[in-house]
């Protein structure tokens, strides 16, 4: 079987051990398509980066060598859009995680483009590479004083007319403030909407959920193609509504849309890469597929496998629910940090 290490030179010219994933994720911890784009395809070219873990700071050097897949997720595609060749050419598949939520008169994404900009990217976006490789997330969903349930379907249905044809599936959450302290802070600081006492309310009681579980079905029905409808690490059970857990670095999808990259599936079914034979032909597929389940990610996460690249505190949209960032003053020092040529997104 292929590696999953590998052994590069680092633009100082030092000889270290890499590891070399075949599926990156690019990224739940930033905007790299919106902000780091040229950063990417410039380690693209030298063949590998540097992720730094958050809990220790420990530089981990990242082989691109093994790469056949990355899953992009961003709010604004368009930065990265002209790149995308450099990919094909390389062989390298990829398919996006594109957020696109309808917050901007409350002011929750200060610094995501405008709606009708980000439709028209989205749709730029499905038509050059495919509507079942963009798959649109909402998420996440938040109510405060104002922006009651009905107010928030009414602007999604609004989005989902835009984007039906654009798109195979809906992902979707509902924002999480009990669980995160600088979500709480955040939104108390960046919003006039709550108060250090009340801002637990911007999270939605079961009733509210369900709210808007039955709105998002109705608006999935009224449609002759129907869009599938899945939730982001969510623990509620709504399997009698035909919406499933989703699956963000999605084996099956893979298996899908890259069926023709034979070294590929074989991954996706055994978790190694395979070696070919004298004749060129790799094993034959086993009957029994491996787990290959993210056991680094939450337990409700149906996530396979992966290697983030990302780092928090580096991501300039600035959303005020954002789990990532530490505070705003945090990712402009960062930004101070970051130079396109360096080895990780804080040089």
């Amino acid at each position: 079987m292929v590696s999953d290490k590998h052994n590069i030179t680092t633009d100082k010219g030092e000889k270290v051990e890499a590891t070399a994933p075949v599926i990156i994720s690019a990224s739940r911890s930033t905007d790299i398509p919106a902000f780091y784009a040229k950063w990417f395809f410039n380690r693209l070219a030298k063949g590998y980066c540097v992720w730094y873990n958050p809990f220790n700071q420990q530089p981990m050097y990242v082989s691109f060598k093994n790469c056949k897949v990355i899953v992009f997720w961003t709010k604004n595609p368009a930065p990265i859009i002209p790149y995308l060749p450099e990919l094909d050419k390389r062989g390298i598949h990829y398919y996006f995680q594109v957020t696109l939520n309808d917050y901007e008169q409350d002011g929750f994404e200060p610094n995501v483009p405008s709606v009708k900009s980000r439709i028209a990217t989205f749709r730029e976006l499905s038509e050059l590479i495919g509507k079942e490789r963009v798959i649109w997330r909402f998420d996440p969903m938040i109510v405060t004083p104002q922006l009651t349930t009905d107010l928030l379907l009414e602007r999604i249905r609004g989005l989902h007319h835009c984007l039906n044809d654009y798109t195979d599936k809906l992902v979707f959450s509902f924002v999480d403030v009990k669980a995160y302290r600088k979500v709480q802070a955040n939104l108390v600081k960046e919003t006039s909407f709550f108060t250090k006492d009340d801002v637990e309310q911007a999270e939605m009681t079961y009733e509210q959920r369900m709210e808007i579980v039955r709105g998002l079905v109705a608006m999935r029905d009224m449609y002759p193609k129907r869009i599938q409808l899945a939730t982001c690490a969510e623990d509620i059970d709504l399997e009698r509504y035909k919406i499933e857990h989703n699956r963000c670095i999605d084996g099956e999808l893979m298996k899908r849309i890259f069926a023709d990259d034979e070294e590929l599936v074989y991954y996706l079914h055994t978790g190694k890469l395979p070696e070919r034979d004298m004749f060129g032909e790799i094993p034959p597929l086993p009957q029994k597929t491996k787990d290959l389940k993210d056991k680094g990610q939450r337990k409700i996460c149906g996530c396979m496998i992966s290697k983030d690249i990302g780092m928090y505190n580096t991501c300039r949209h600035f959303c005020v629910y954002c789990y990532a960032n530490t505070s705003k003053e945090a990712v402009l020092k960062n930004k101070d940090k970051h130079n396109d040529e360096s080895e990780s997104i804080i040089g």
